[in-house]
């Protein structure tokens, strides 16, 4: 029955670890659960090692030094040998029975993805993630789940990027494919992405049971200049995949100009902060889409301000 590795990066994880420890190890088919504890400061190994039901299936791992979340999930990974892998953040659950419902389409994909339960940090309540929810089995090609990873601000939306997907192992060993250790943002949209685009076939299913807390201090919800800039330019690594269809090369370029429109906003608003015109004005220079992107934030930016306070 046990058939997927459960692999979850810590870094100062306390408040939350053992929650999500246990979540995992109350899943039949988890063959191990591999804590990889980042370098925390807190007292993340101690929880997760109370965390253990006797089974012999957790195991903790820790960095000497803090990597990222790449490498920890690089050194998870290479320590199992179940068919199935996959990742579990430190401070979300799997609610029963998850893992079952997705290894029921395992004779269908290479990664089984389902739609997403959010809770927030405070509240214990659940709400789908996507909008619209899932509500049928569907097969995602790599050109649409590269176009599910560009946010375009509407309320209506599905951004494949928070996907937890089971891995099939062979897959990631035929091709040599690991986490990009030196991406610190969207390390998981590469990946899957470079799977797609070498063969891999991806499912998307209705809400099995990951629950996604959404939490202010997540580092999801602030990025780097750096960790934009790196994950604009993976794109440009993925386009070099030998025989990309024009659909894949078209979301590719697509996903890059999201980023990129991003990143130049960043890095205007560091040039009017040290009134650097020369550099703001380079802003608007690299394409039509950024351009029009810097435009619209600069609008809501002013009328933002112009709104009296309440």
């Amino acid at each position: 029955m046990a058939k997927v590795d459960v692999v979850i990066a810590a870094y100062n994880a306390a408040a939350t670890i053992g929650e999500t420890i246990r979540s995992a190890l109350a899943q039949p088919e988890a063959a191990s659960v591999v804590v990889v504890d980042d370098a925390s400061s807190d007292e993340t190994c101690q929880v997760a090692a109370a965390s253990d039901d006797g089974t012999g299936r957790l195991r903790i791992l820790r960095q000497e030094r803090n990597g990222g979340p790449s490498r920890a999930r690089n050194r998870g990974l290479a320590d199992g040998s179940a068919e199935w892998f996959t990742v579990l953040d430190a401070d979300d659950i799997m609610l029963p029975g998850r893992l079952a419902t997705l290894l029921g389409h395992s004779d269908d994909a290479d990664l089984i993805a389902d739609d997403l339960l959010v809770r927030d940090e405070t509240a214990q309540e659940q709400r789908p993630m996507f909008l619209p929810p899932v509500t049928q089995v569907q097969t995602l090609s790599a050109a649409a789940f590269i176009q599910g990873n560009i946010s375009h601000g509407q309320k209506s939306r599905r951004d494949l990027g928070f996907i937890k997907p089971l891995i099939r192992r062979d897959l990631l060993t035929r091709h040599g494919l690991h986490f990009d250790e030196a991406l610190w943002l969207g390390e998981d949209y590469e990946l899957y992405t470079r799977m797609l685009l070498l063969g891999g076939r991806l499912i998307l299913v209705p809400a099995a049971g990951y629950v996604y807390t959404i939490r202010p201090t997540s580092l999801s919800g602030s990025h780097t200049i750096e960790a934009l800039r790196m994950l604009r330019d993976c794109d440009i690594q993925l386009g070099q995949i030998p025989k990309l269809g024009s659909a894949q090369r078209k979301a590719l370029d697509n996903h890059y100009s999201s980023v990129d429109s991003r990143l130049q906003w960043r890095l205007l608003i560091e040039a009017v902060k040290h009134r650097n015109v020369a550099a703001a004005a380079k802003t608007f220079s690299r394409s039509l889409p950024v351009t029009l992107f810097l435009i619209k934030m600069l609008l809501e930016e002013a009328f933002r301000r112009m709104k009296p306070a309440r």
